[in-house]
């Protein structure tokens, strides 16, 4: 799935940005713009579907979906460096996500992430495959979830700015593809993100503890 990403790139990139990706974005005519939407969420949809046919509980289901989700986006990384030579560093910036806008940040975020994933992820597995009746106490649930949400919004945080500050809900269409145009990102919340990828951390540092502190037979349960 992620090279097969990497290719759909390639085609993007030769119609719209054919001397190179970079910023500031190019406009993309709004029925191009709705399959890519489109095919994104279909993305997800198929992570999801992969996710609930390997799991055997809930847990297990959200373990995959986060481990595929990270394999996905690294070797749509490596897909791309391989087949466009693209990006010239981990502090490249790119286009993450479009929904409900752009998410943009350097390469490296996306992959720490994907790596925190992975480490996560195996985290669950291992408690599972030592307790099948392994549940995430409450304060490990917020710990992922607040985390999580901390590392978006560092993600959205450099668009969303802009068009807050340009009247997003009064602007014409007009105003904002010349926000789009112009908008050439230069800053990048390492420290919201950085804070969020902690807060994922101690979720499986709380686990592991668990772990350690009951034996590799017993996991204590909430």
């Amino acid at each position: 799935m992620g090279i097969l990403e990497a290719i759909v790139v390639v085609y993007i990139r030769k119609i719209f940005y054919s001397t190179g990706f970079k910023f500031p974005l190019k406009i993309i005519p709004d029925p191009i713009l709705k399959i890519e939407i489109l095919r994104e969420f279909c993305t997800i949809i198929m992570l999801v579907s992969i996710a609930l046919i390997a799991g055997k509980n809930k847990l297990r289901s959200f373990a995959y979906f986060l481990f595929c989700f990270a394999i996905w986006d690294i070797t749509y990384y490596a897909g791309v460096k391989m087949i466009l030579g693209w990006p010239s560093s981990f502090f490249t910036w790119d286009i993450l996500f479009l929904i409900p806008f752009p998410w943009i940040a350097p390469i490296l975020a996306p992959l720490i992430s994907s790596l925190s994933m992975i480490f996560l992820s195996l985290t669950i597995l291992f408690m599972l495959n030592h307790n099948e009746n392994f549940r995430l106490k409450v304060v490990e649930w917020l710990s992922i979830y607040l985390g999580a949400i901390i590392v978006f919004i560092s993600f959205m945080w450099s668009y969303a700015n802009i068009l807050i500050s340009n009247n997003f809900f009064e602007s014409s269409k007009q105003n904002l593809s010349d926000i789009t145009l112009n908008y050439n990102p230069t800053h990048y919340h390492w420290d919201l993100f950085t804070l969020g990828i902690l807060l994922i951390g101690c979720s499986m540092f709380l686990m592991l503890k668990r772990y350690s502190r009951f034996g590799k037979n017993i996991i204590k349960q909430n």
